[in-house]
């Protein structure tokens, strides 16, 4: 399959006008992609150094200095370029373009001779280049600067960056490989695979895609690699208690063609599962792509938080067991969410089916746009379901759920991806063969069609169920099909349709001017986890269209365990005010259960019930007024 056959859609084709993602677009382009550069260069008055443009600085020679931050520091210039890149294709910025060209200027000052662009190793361990593969991410960072420079010459037609990463990959293609000399290694942080089928895309060079197929066909297999690495490094391990970690962190533990468990690092885990998805897609692997669905299949059935996240524990950020979703000490790495997201994209060019736009959905609206703050300007890395600020700050257990976000990392992955994502979200809104157009994501938009006509899309999404498609210009075979949402309590539609693998096929003779209104309905829904999940037995949550709702301590009052929603009691929708002004809220007599006892134990309750009102604010917008404590699940 060649990258035309795929039912994708450029983003320049797509020009985004929604009342509720327009806003994040603006966000993104003037408050995140600038906060983010002053972060990149270390100008955050009380937030975590970067040190990132320091290093390359250092390793061009212009600046003198000890490498500073995490061993694969250099990915996040990668991913601020990319998002800098989507957003100057949707708002041409002459300013924000020579900014980023003197970036790039930079990166080619600090690339080595023989290709090689990596700052941990060229600045500070030189002699050991390629020899902790498992731990210290070369390949991880390579694929994130080369995601960046595809995007980059895509909007701007400017090849430098593409060609100081062509030079870089056409390196590594000498290292790496079952050839005489080569090593049989693969990246202990999956990411370079994805990449490596976008370079081919671009460029049309099979040898790009052999060598993504490469690194994912030798994964896993005997010898393991990692193990053999260990030895002759004196089974030195880069990351303190990475000795604890087995060959399933990393993926390794068997050939991916026959891993049936999401397991691992949840982030990695996703990564990977792209990039065989991509390869799959483009070489027709039928065996591939079938691990790709059995993959997904055991994510979406065992091992997925209702808000989208994955990833239930914070040792190795990974994932642990089925039905193992804990609310409190959950991980779910805003990143793990971006991951899920490509993961799903790429399921949808391939089989189509709806339910990968469910999940990609989900993610999005809770877990990804919960990850940034309302102003663009802190961010969560973890994004649990249930929050007691005591707790999280004296339990160990605990420490890394923060109730307040964080102005940055030095970890930082997480904000330039809620960057690149955003920036890029009008490609994830359709699927385009030639004039027949696949709508997966209900989110207001122009897409340009072939012949100069052009697919208006209007949405009332998230907050309200109405969208209308209107076609503008003389599309010659134009055809609609649109996602029938797994939260819709019914839908109307304007025009004849049918129902065929959970889209909404429109059938009617397209003209010039036509439109087609879809209605779905928005009752808020109770939402209960499977009962194999201890942790919500008992409970339920609420979700209204796309969004799941949670209690906030600054609606209801402290001790959020002490409520309950009653089961059959109404719950109606109402307007939010405030900082949650324009959101809709839900709202529901509840019961409060209050103490009056003193004693840790007692033979009797030690209290009584009383009604209570209870608020639920959308799971994206926690956090944004006063700390305090947040639940998603509330007894029922």
């Amino acid at each position: 399959m060649t990258r035309d056959e795929i039912q994708s859609v450029a983003l320049r084709d797509v020009q985004v006008a929604d009342g509720f993602f327009s806003r994040y677009a603006d966000l993104v382009r003037e408050e995140v992609i600038p906060y983010q550069w002053e972060a990149l260069n270390d100008r955050i008055p009380g937030a975590e150094k970067s040190g990132c443009l320091r290093n390359f600085r250092i390793a061009a020679g212009r600046e003198t200095g000890e490498f500073t931050g995490m061993v694969f520091q250099d990915s996040d210039i990668g991913k601020w370029l990319e998002a800098v890149a989507y957003s100057l294709t949707t708002h041409p910025d002459a300013a924000l373009e020579r900014t980023a060209d003197e970036v790039i200027e930079l990166l080619e000052a600090a690339q080595r001779e023989d290709g090689y662009l990596d700052t941990y190793f060229i600045v500070k361990d030189p002699k050991n280049r390629w020899k902790c593969l498992r731990d210290c991410h070369e390949l991880y960072c390579a694929g994130h600067l080369l995601e960046g420079a595809v995007a980059y010459w895509q909007a701007t037609g400017k090849d430098r960056f593409l060609n100081v990463m062509r030079r870089y990959v056409d390196y590594i293609a000498t290292v790496f490989g079952r050839g005489e000399g080569q090593m049989r290694g693969y990246p202990g942080h999956e990411e370079i695979e994805l990449a490596l089928c976008k370079l081919y895309d671009v460029t049309g060079e099979k040898k790009y895609l052999d060598l993504a197929a490469y690194f994912i066909d030798e994964r896993g297999r005997d010898p393991k690699y990692f193990l053999e690495e260990l030895k002759t490094r004196g089974d030195a391990f880069h990351w303190e208690g990475n000795d604890a970690q087995g060959m399933e962190y990393f993926q390794a533990h068997a050939p991916v063609r026959e891993q049936t468990e999401a397991v691992g690092h949840a982030v990695r885990a996703v990564y990977l599962y792209s990039g065989m998805a991509d390869v799959a897609m483009r070489t027709g692997d039928e065996g591939l792509l079938e691990a790709c669905r059995r993959l997904c299949r055991n994510i979406a059935d065992k091992r997925l938080y209702v808000t989208g996240a994955i990833g239930s524990t914070y040792i190795g950020e990974a994932f642990t067991f089925d039905y193992d979703l804990p609310n409190d000490t959950a991980y779910a790495e805003t990143c793990a969410s971006v991951g899920l997201i490509f993961f799903m994209k790429r399921m949808l060019e391939a089989d189509g089916a709806a339910e990968y736009g469910d999940m990609m959905e989900r993610a999005l609206y809770n877990t990804v746009l919960a990850g940034m703050a309302m102003d663009g300007k802190s961010f969560f890395y973890v994004n649990p379901l249930e929050v007691f600020p005591e707790a999280d700050e004296k339990d160990p257990s605990k420490r890394h759920v923060k109730t307040v976000r964080q102005k940055w990392f030095a970890c930082a992955c997480c904000p330039p991806n809620v960057a690149r994502l955003l920036a890029d979200l009008g490609s994830y809104i359709y699927r385009r063969k030639g004039s027949a157009v696949t709508a997966d994501l209900f989110i207001g938009s122009r897409l340009a069609l072939p012949g100069g006509a052009e697919l208006i899309q209007t949405s009332e999404v998230p907050f309200g169920g109405k969208v209308t498609f209107t076609l503008r210009g003389a599309a010659q075979g134009f055809s609609l099909r649109v996602r029938c949402p797994e939260w819709a309590e019914g839908v109307t539609c304007t025009a004849p349709c049918r129902k065929e693998n959970g889209y909404i096929a429109i059938q009617k003779d397209w003209q010039d001017g036509d439109s087609v209104t879809l209605v779905f309905g928005m009752e808020p829904r109770r939402i209960y986890a499977n009962p194999l999940v201890r942790q919500d037995a008992g409970k339920v949550c609420l979700m209204r269209g796309p969004l799941v709702y949670c209690l906030e301590e600054a609606d209801n009052g402290a001790n959020l365990h002490l409520l309950r929603l009653p089961e059959g009691e109404p719950v109606e929708a109402v307007r939010g005010e405030g900082a949650l002004f324009g959101m809709t809220l839900l709202r529901a007599k509840g019961r409060r259960f209050v103490p009056h006892g003193s004693r840790l134990y007692a033979p009797d309750r030690q209290g009584r019930e009383e009604e209570a009102r209870l608020t639920f604010v959308p799971y994206f917008a926690w956090g944004n007024r006063d700390k305090g404590e947040m639940a998603v699940y509330v007894r029922e």
